[in-house]
């Protein structure tokens, strides 16, 4: 059968917003279109689990307004992953909700790109709305982690394990990866944020925190050449994830994205 995988997407924070704040240019709409918060749980037959982003904490979703579901450590739990056991953790990038609990990892080795981690310690820094996103404290942990050879470095596209492989797709950041993962149903691409929903990619249309229009609308096509088609993206912060996809029994705010979506994703736009 090969490297299939299966993928569950945990959803650990909420911010209620409009449509306007979710385009570039803004949005004609004065509708409701709130931001959901994952991280990601790459689930291998006879392999420690791949995590995939690591999330805010209470103190920084009080400071940045943010809502804090359930703490990242506890969802992990719920879904049967042992943070002391996770040897790899994958940093799609370093903004403050995608980086912020490096520490729930005490073994793992964590993989970023070559150009986000010059991006985030680099001249960049010194813009505050370049920087806005980030929080010092977590780019200070990456760059002890690295001292202490817990950093594995990517350029463009590479394999972190059989089945899963990283693929630098800048625009949001300069150094932003995208994860696609081997399942049962084809590749899947965690598109972290890449897109943070999926009208992002059907409108071609970028969120307004982003660095390089350019190469974030490229991004967005290069999304849909690595997946088969838009069921088979995960966009970073799209409440249809949760909406469309199978629950785990039990488990609340957790789906598998490996597995297909209850109607497809075209469908619900």
């Amino acid at each position: 059968m090969g490297d299939h995988h299966r993928i569950v997407a945990l959803r650990y924070g909420h911010h209620d917003r409009k449509a306007a704040a979710n385009f570039l240019g803004g949005d004609d709409h004065a509708t409701d279109m709130p931001l959901d918060y994952y991280v990601w749980a790459i689930l291998r037959d006879q392999a420690p689990p791949i995590v995939v982003d690591t999330g805010f904490d209470a103190e920084t979703a009080a400071r940045r307004g943010r809502i804090l579901l359930r703490p990242v450590a506890e969802g992990l739990v719920a879904i049967g992953v042992d943070r002391a056991a996770v040897e790899d953790v994958i940093v799609t990038h370093m903004h403050f909700d995608h980086a912020g609990s490096l520490g729930l990892f005490p073994r793992a080795r964590f993989h970023i790109q070559d150009a986000e981690m010059a991006f985030c310690t680099g001249r960049a820094m010194t813009e505050r709305m370049v920087r806005a996103p980030f929080d010092a404290a977590p780019v200070a942990q990456m760059v002890h982690l690295l001292f202490g050879d817990r950093v594995v470095f990517h350029k463009g596209t590479s394999p972190v394990a059989p089945g899963v492989t990283v693929h630098h797709l800048a625009g949001h950041t300069a150094g932003l990866q995208v994860v696609e993962v081997a399942t049962a149903r084809g590749p899947v691409v965690l598109a972290s944020d890449a897109a943070h929903l999926y009208a992002n990619i059907t409108r071609a249309t970028p969120f307004p925190i982003l660095v390089h229009v350019p190469d974030y609308l490229h991004s967005l096509r290069r999304l849909l050449e690595i997946a088969p088609g838009l069921d088979h993206v995960i966009p970073g912060h799209d409440p249809i994830v949760l909406a469309q996809f199978p629950p785990i029994a039990g488990v609340r705010d957790a789906v598998r994205v490996d597995l297909p979506p209850a109607r497809p994703i075209a469908a619900c736009l």
